[in-house]
């Protein structure tokens, strides 16, 4: 028997438009559940000494449900699954965050130029009661950009606040030879794997 869902809505706990539109296109009512000024969010996303990539994403995601059940109930908010997600971009074992300036961009994309690798994107869905959490891995091909394409690109700002300094949606796919994946899962929400956590808590997708 089908199970009903909790609540007509989820809560979307991402400041990213990216995921927000992934999000519509599976036609789920949502309603944002955003930090609030005095909460540091981007230090949920430290990276632990040795930590593998696959390790990280699993548990920032954790994390990021954490804080967000726990904003929905000092805002005394009408309950709901929580919905969060994050990606990081690896090669080999090495964690490529967000840049934190176009300079560093430039460094990022030096590393990523002429190799592939792997883009990991966890997704969580959680209430109160339960959580259910699936992970989305693809790999990504860049060719070799010369510096004065990577300079351009990283001073057209794309780059800052994406992981692995860039967006795949966007300029960069001039320099991706191939992928393997889930294309939503590299823009930051795999539709696929975010789809049956949604039918696992009653939602019509």
């Amino acid at each position: 028997m089908k199970q009903m869902p909790m609540s007509p809505f989820v809560y979307l706990a991402s400041q990213s438009p990216r995921r927000r539109q992934l999000l519509e296109q599976l036609g789920v009512a949502y309603e944002l559940l955003l930090p609030a000024a005095d909460e540091d969010a981007e230090a949920l996303e430290a990276v632990l000494p040795n930590e593998a990539p696959l390790r990280y994403v699993q548990r920032v995601t954790q994390l990021k449900l954490d804080a967000a059940l726990q904003r929905l109930q000092d805002r005394n908010l009408p309950l709901a699954p929580v919905l969060c997600s994050d990606t990081t971009v690896a090669l080999g074992r090495t964690i490529l965050g967000k840049p934190l300036d176009a300079q560093d961009a430039e460094r990022i994309l030096a590393v990523l130029s002429g190799k592939t690798h792997r883009v990991l994107t966890a997704v969580t869905l959680g209430s109160l009661q339960e959580r259910q959490q699936a992970v989305s891995i693809s790999r990504v091909t860049f060719v070799t950009m010369t510096p004065d394409q990577m300079h351009a690109y990283a001073a057209s700002s794309e780059p800052l606040g994406k992981a692995g300094a860039y967006a795949v949606q966007g300029k960069a796919a001039a320099y991706i030879s191939h992928l393997s994946g889930s294309y939503s899962g590299i823009m930051g929400l795999p539709m696929f794997e975010t789809a049956r956590l949604l039918r696992a808590f009653g939602f019509d997708v």
